[in-house]
């Protein structure tokens, strides 16, 4: 685009016309009962999680100071990662500034032109924008379709040089698990690297709320990368990466995004590891905040919300994230303010986030909600999809 103050003025009128121009809200709003938040174990404002955030604040000051390779790396951060690998069964663990950085940090780092990258087609925009950075060869499969997968390795040059598997564990806007066991099988078998960013997995699904590989049994043989985030389920800020020793120092040494930045301030490192010791002896939260999904999810067909084609998981539980698509953007927006009328804040999600004409409400739920809170939701969804 030149630089022309009308061009800028006219592509924001379309947006705007369109429904698609984005808008920022000032939060807390007072009166509103949160259904977007990703805080799915309510640990923001966990008194412990907040108290570790303040003792080690009044310790070691407000921010980091620099990068981790410089003098930006402390104690806090250290203690962090050792609690992550242990929490992840792991090796070792690094701590990012944030989720978009370790995505792309761990792409850049393992991938370069002659790297084939084989990525489902729904995931997450920094995953997709990892790629493209790294100038591999990017191939997309079809949604959760493990056999395109295979197809696509097979297919491959036998030339080479590197292949790289990249999905999400839990997808953002439509809450369905990827099928690790299979993606695994997959890229062992053609001795490709499996990626998995589970920031939407940890701390919600497995018993331990180990995320999408302890669902499904996988160790770091299986998926050998592993990202996470810590401002879901665990109510800070940050992000991480998980796996063998070797890998681990790789990225630190190769890793643009984590050698290159100010590190975490440590308060955030040292509230994170209360999180992550709240998560492990408060099962109760995830085991909640699963139920009130499926208690919602449920109650669909009753108000005229059906599966359907456009969204086959809609109406199958199993994560904290229950999309309900509208179609066209318009209407989205409409049922997203009505229900802000009666009291409840579900932001409508557009193009280009999900595909054109699935514009949705992407509906979460988090161990702070009540059931009681859910069923007012439900009601004044009944009422806002009324013709």
């Amino acid at each position: 685009m030149q630089r022309d103050p009308a061009a800028l003025k006219e592509a924001l009128g379309e947006l705007e016309q369109l429904n698609l121009k984005r808008t920022r809200r000032l939060m807390p709003r007072a009166g509103l009962i949160n259904f977007c938040s990703n805080d799915y174990l309510g640990l923001a404002n966990h008194p412990e999680v907040v108290r570790a955030f303040v003792e080690a604040a009044e310790k070691y000051g407000v921010g980091s100071g620099a990068s981790h390779l410089v003098t930006g790396h402390g104690v806090e951060h250290h203690a962090l990662e050792e609690d992550l690998a242990a929490f992840t069964g792991r090796e070792k663990a690094l701590v990012f500034s944030t989720g978009y950085m370790a995505n792309l940090g761990v792409i850049g780092a393992l991938a370069d032109q002659n790297t084939a990258l084989v990525a489902d087609k729904l995931n997450h925009a920094s995953l997709v924008d990892g790629c493209r950075a790294s100038g591999g060869q990017l191939r997309r499969y079809r949604h959760g379709d493990a056999g395109h997968v295979s197809e696509l390795l097979t297919a491959l040059d036998s030339k080479t040089k590197s292949r790289l598997v990249i999905t999400d564990g839990v997808f953002s806007m439509d809450g369905d698990v990827a099928p690790l066991r299979e993606l695994a099988q997959s890229a062992k078998d053609a001795g490709a690297w499996l990626i998995v960013d589970d920031a939407h997995g940890l701390g919600v699904l497995g018993a331990r709320g180990g995320g999408s590989c302890e669902h499904f049994g996988l160790n770091s043989e299986d998926v050998p990368v592993l990202v996470g985030t810590f401002g879901k389920a665990f109510g800070t800020f940050g992000a991480f990466v998980a796996g063998d020793a070797d890998l681990i120092e790789f990225l630190l040494q190769k890793a643009r995004t984590y050698i290159y930045t100010t590190a975490l301030p440590p308060a955030v490192a040292a509230a994170t590891r209360a999180a992550l010791r709240v998560s492990q002896r408060e099962t109760w939260r995830r085991e909640k905040a699963l139920a009130l999904a499926t208690r919602f999810s449920t109650a669909l067909p009753g108000i005229g919300i059906a599966a359907d084609d456009a969204n086959p998981r809609k109406l199958l539980p199993g994560t904290t994230i229950v999309p309900v698509i509208l179609g066209e953007a318009a209407r989205a927006l409409a049922v997203s303010k009505a229900l802000e009328d009666k009291g409840f804040l579900v932001s409508a999600i557009r193009a280009p986030t999900v595909p054109a004409g699935t514009a949705r409400l992407r509906v979460t739920f988090s161990a702070a909600h009540e059931e009681a809170q859910v069923d007012g939701l439900l009601a004044a969804l009944a009422d806002a999809l009324e013709p």
